[in-house]
């Protein structure tokens, strides 16, 4: 009887063991795919969206994904009251804003180097269309920020992923000629700016692929995944399940 315990418990071990090695083994540093994800200050109206950025980090973080945070070090184009939905006179700081969102853990995007990441994210948010780049108030005649242009142009050189959800699928149709991306669903009033900027970037040489709320956009050839996140008036489930999706495939193509 003893023995037969002593036995069954030495199995159990060796088991509990082997379950051990194999998730230190999965959870490996080596293993883990190393993602820049890139901020634009913090609140909708004027930086990063939340919802957003948050939905980001927890489908990397459940991926296995080792994170770092970037925003570039400039003020903002303008600062809004998100209670009144009004600019207000105030100035702040991109890199000190997107602080808040990373917890303190955040780099200058001047900083980031391409050989030290397999992939890169880029959020929603007016933020993206104003402090990333031009877009709020240019369209598709916008300029990009130089620090966000390298980084574009440095991870499609190397053939490493890209991932942009909401508006941000328009810093790729500005810097890379010719790819894919998708804000939504086009004439749908689910998706009430989805349509103008689609043409937008369609009259830039890109092509704009009509995606639903839950689902992204492989752009296989330039290694983009687009969803379209808030440019879809959806409950917030239907956001972060579409988050996923882009995030998933950024993983899968890294």
């Amino acid at each position: 009887m003893l023995l037969s315990l002593l036995h069954h418990s030495g199995r159990s071990l060796l088991t509990i063991r082997a379950v051990q090695t194999l998730n230190k083994s999965y959870h490996s540093p080596q293993m883990a795919k190393r993602v820049a994800v890139v901020l634009a200050g913090c609140g909708v109206y004027d930086g990063s969206e939340i919802h957003e950025a948050s939905a980001v980090l927890v489908h990397l973080s459940r991926g296995g994904a080792a994170v770092q945070m970037f925003a570039p070090n400039i003020d903002q184009m303008h600062v809004v009251n998100h209670l009144k939905g009004e600019p207000s006179e105030e100035k702040r700081n991109v890199l000190v804003e997107s602080a808040r969102l990373a917890r303190g853990n955040i780099q200058d995007l001047s900083k980031l180097s391409v050989k030290d990441h397999d992939a890169i994210i880029f959020p929603g948010g007016f933020g993206a269309a104003k402090n990333l780049c031009t877009w709020a108030v240019q369209g598709k005649d916008c300029s990009v920020n130089d620090e966000v242009k390298a980084a574009l142009q440095a991870f499609h050189s190397d053939g490493k992923p890209i991932g942009l959800c909401c508006i941000s699928p328009v810093l790729a149709a500005k810097v890379l000629p010719g790819c894919e991306v998708t804000v939504g669903i086009e004439k749908d009033n689910k998706y009430p700016d989805t349509t103008g900027t689609a043409a937008a970037i369609n009259q830039l040489g890109c092509t704009h692929v009509s995606k639903h709320v839950g689902e992204s956009h492989v752009d296989e050839k330039n290694k983009l995944v687009t969803t379209c996140a808030f440019m879809c008036d959806a409950p917030i489930h239907e956001i972060f399940d579409g988050i996923g999706s882009m995030v998933q495939g950024v993983l899968k193509l890294a």
